[in-house]
Formats: C-alpha cells, sequence, structure tokens
C-alpha cells in the first residue's frame, strides 16, 4: 500500500510540475517576444544631434491660440501625437508646437524618433508663449517618476487656464494628475475597466467618441484624436474652419453637430493577432519608413502606426537622405541617413507621396542600390480618402486581413467601409506559437522522462 501511495504522489509531483514548467516555458518565451516588440516599437537609444546642432524652432505668431503637444520622454503613441497636430495646424488661427520634459529626442510608437520642439522650462521661463490647449497623447509610463516633469507642468497650465484635450490612454496620463477627479471621461476600450479601478472619482464613460467636461475633453482610442481636435478647432476657430479642416482629413464618418456615440468593443477571438504578432515578432519582416520633407503627420503617423505599433506584424526602420526630416507643418522627426544604414532592409514604403518622382533622389538610389522597389501606399489614395485607408490595405495586402482589421480596431478606426484583399491570418506567429506550444510541450515532459532515465540506471538494492 505504502509503495502505491508513494507512486501515486511521484505520478502527481510530476503532473504539477510538468504543468508549472509548461506555463512557465509558454510565458518566457511570450513575455521575451513582447519584450522585444516594444523595444523595437519604443526604441530607446536616442540619436545624436547632427554636425550643425538641431534645428532652431519656428517663433510664435501675434495673435494665434497656441496648442502645446506634449511627447512623454519614455514614448507617446504616434497618432496621438500627431494627428492632433495636424488638424490644429491646418489652421492659420493656430499656433502649435511640441514640448517634452528636456529637448532631446523621443520616441514615437513604430520606432520613430521626434525633437520636441520646446523643453517645458523654455515656456515655464517665457522663451515661448504658454499654451492656451495641451494635447495629452499616451505614453509608456504615465505613472512613473519619469514623466513627473510632465505631470506637473500639464497641471500647471491647467491651473493657468489652459484646456486641456487628452487622446486615448493620455487620460491615465491626465488621471494621475488629478485633474480628471469628479469629472466625466473616456479613453481606450480596452483601458476603461482597469481605469475604473485605479481611478473611481472618475465617470469612465464607454461607447463615445469623445467626452467634453469643463475645459477637458478626452477621447477614445488613438484616431479618436482627431475627431476631438476638429472639436476643440470648432469652438475656438468656429465652424467653418472646422469644416474645411474635416473635409480636408476625410475621417469617415466625421460631420459638425455629429453624433458621438460609437461601437462598444470588447476582446473577443478575432483579436488573436494582437497578441501573437506582440508576443511573437521573430522572423517578421523589416519594413523601411522613407521620409522626405514636407510630409503631412498624420500620413506619417499611419504608416509606423499600422505596419508596426498597433498592428506589430513589422519592425519599421526609419530612413531618409539625411538624419533630420521636417513634416509639412513643423515636427522634427529623426532618421536613419541612407548613407550610413546597413540595416536589412525587406521593403521600402514612402508614406504620403503620390508619385516616385517625389521621393528624395538619394532614397531613389539607395532603393536601387539595395534591389528594392519603393512602394507608395498613398498613391491609391481617394480624394476623400484618410490617410489611414490606403495604409491598412496594403497592410492586408502584404501581411493579412485579420492583422489588418484587429490594427483598425486597436486604433478605434471605423473601417468597415474598406475592402481589403490578402492572406486571412498572420500565419507566421501563428505557427511560431504553434512551435513555442510544442516546446513547451516537450519541456513539461522532461521530469518524468529524467526520473525513468535516472531509475534504469539506478542499481539494484542488495538483498
Amino acid at each position: 500500500m505504502r509503495h502505491v501511495l508513494l507512486r501515486h504522489a511521484r505520478i502527481l509531483a510530476h503532473v504539477v510540475l510538468g504543468v508549472v514548467l509548461f506555463a512557465l516555458t509558454l510565458a518566457g518565451i511570450g513575455l521575451a517576444g513582447v519584450a522585444a516588440t516594444m523595444h523595437d516599437s519604443y526604441p530607446s537609444a536616442a540619436p545624436a544631434a547632427p554636425a550643425g546642432g538641431w534645428p532652431e524652432p519656428a517663433k510664435a505668431p501675434a495673435g494665434r491660440t497656441v496648442v502645446a503637444v506634449v511627447i512623454g520622454s519614455t514614448g507617446s503613441v504616434a497618432t496621438d501625437v500627431l494627428a492632433p497636430y495636424e488638424v490644429f495646424a491646418r489652421s492659420t488661427r493656430f499656433f502649435v508646437y511640441t514640448v517634452s520634459a528636456r529637448r532631446a529626442p523621443v520616441p514615437l510608437s513604430g520606432g520613430l524618433q521626434v525633437l520636441p520642439d520646446h523643453a517645458v522650462t523654455d515656456v515655464d521661463g517665457g522663451a515661448v508663449p504658454a499654451p492656451d490647449v495641451v494635447v495629452v497623447p499616451a505614453v509608456v509610463e504615465p505613472t512613473g517618476p519619469a514623466e513627473a516633469t510632465l505631470r506637473g507642468w500639464i497641471s500647471r497650465q491647467a491651473d493657468h487656464g489652459a484646456r486641456i484635450l487628452a487622446v486615448c490612454a493620455g487620460s491615465q496620463f491626465l488621471a494621475t494628475t488629478g485633474l480628471l477627479d469628479n469629472r466625466r471621461a473616456t479613453s481606450f476600450w480596452a483601458n476603461l475597466g482597469g481605469l475604473r479601478d485605479s481611478y473611481p472619482h472618475t465617470d469612465w464613460i464607454a461607447g463615445r467618441r469623445y467626452v467634453e467636461d469643463g475645459p477637458i475633453t478626452t477621447t477614445a482610442g488613438v484616431t479618436s484624436g482627431v475627431v476631438g481636435a476638429l472639436r476643440l478647432v470648432e469652438q475656438i476657430a468656429g465652424t467653418d474652419e472646422a469644416n474645411r479642416i474635416g473635409h480636408d482629413i476625410a475621417y469617415p464618418g466625421w460631420k459638425l453637430d455629429g453624433p458621438t456615440t460609437i461601437a462598444t468593443h470588447r476582446l473577443v477571438p478575432s483579436d488573436l493577432p494582437y497578441g501573437l504578432n506582440a508576443a511573437f515578432p521573430w522572423l517578421r519582416p523589416t519594413v523601411g519608413i522613407g521620409l522626405v520633407n514636407g510630409l503631412d503627420e498624420i500620413d506619417v503617423a499611419a504608416a509606423f502606426e499600422l505596419y508596426a505599433g498597433a498592428s506589430f506584424a513589422a519592425r519599421t526602420l526609419t530612413l531618409a537622405a539625411h538624419p533630420v526630416v521636417t513634416t509639412r507643418h513643423g515636427v522634427v522627426l529623426l532618421a536613419s541617413p541612407t548613407g550610413t544604414t546597413t540595416a536589412d532592409i525587406d521593403r521600402l514604403v514612402v508614406p504620403g507621396l503620390r508619385s516616385p518622382d517625389q521621393v528624395d533622389p538619394a532614397l531613389r538610389q539607395w532603393a536601387g542600390e539595395h534591389h528594392l522597389g519603393i512602394d507608395l501606399p498613398h498613391a491609391t489614395r481617394g480624394d476623400a480618402e484618410f490617410s489611414f485607408d490606403p495604409v491598412l490595405r496594403d497592410l492586408a495586402r502584404h501581411t493579412d486581413r485579420a492583422t489588418a482589421v484587429t490594427a483598425a480596431k486597436f486604433t478605434e478606426y471605423p473601417a468597415d467601409h474598406l475592402r481589403l484583399a490578402g492572406a486571412a491570418w498572420p500565419w507566421r506567429s501563428t505557427t511560431l506559437a504553434a512551435l513555442t506550444l510544442v516546446v513547451a510541450t516537450i519541456v513539461a515532459m522532461l521530469p518524468p522522462a529524467v526520473t525513468r532515465l535516472a531509475s534504469r540506471r539506478r542499481p539494484p538494492a542488495s538483498r
């Protein structure tokens, strides 16, 4: 009887140990993949200043409404920053600048690096006008000590009467300051449950594109910042200006005084590509995003957000003829110069352009030397089509439809009107996930195998 009990105990111990090893192996590989994905999405290595130094920021013309777009020191979501920036900058009624804790390169999602126009000390010291509007994007570490300077600065601007526009998970960054206490607010759909637990003094509302409460406007996920910014343009610059900008940007379904209700999302099995691509990034392609001066900010955001930041389908690398590129309205972006990069690129995509003739000659020459074509997703853009549409079509065609649909959902972008062509499912990451399950199963079976091998080699007990 004793031997039977010992045998059953050993079997149970092996089962428990196997389950633990299976879970640890699966979790370890997945977490390593997520860490690699996030490292690529928010690179920590900051480029050095070019030989001639950083470009001087533009001076504020008199009489304009001043908008400060915050960029987190730990990194921010690209579209949260660039989309509201473009909306306001399209109007001569506004002067827009970017601001961070200090004037040094900071990462945006997808691997893009940006140089803020100003440090908060520039504003506090009066070197640049204090903002009438502050745009608060999602940041990587909203509650961490690295963002304490920006949290304090945002609070001071609110105390001085600035309007606040918090985009997507920027509402969490704002909530950490206490500015959302006893107010109504919204955020990215996947964050609302956690926000209700962490910030119970705020009335968190789902299913709204934006929520206004006094001088504070908060928006739903990522691309909702376009609609929130248009709302502030309407309030500050008038309906004609908001209509003009909204018509040009062509966000699907937007109109003045239109409903703010949107679909209430939740996680469903079809969202699996988001997790698979994040947890199993190995063997994914490297897409070079070629930049030239004068690109629209939202066109740039679409490329970095959809190929990498919201889909994790590719690793992106910023390429340009020179290390500093300036967008149409003055955002300073940093790139790997084609003359010095040694990266192995699978595709070269240049956003925002209609013709190869518009691509910088040095970038064209580099592509030819590396036997790469130049893909221009926005060459297929319709006259009244938002910038995300052609990039989502390109993503589906070169990756898969499920990844493109999930990327739209996780940027809270209304993409039901799109006709997508391409593979149905992300088989690369799915195959890697299946191989990981096999490895975890083999690891789980090691303890009983080792025990059996040891027992065979053990000499028989003497009588």
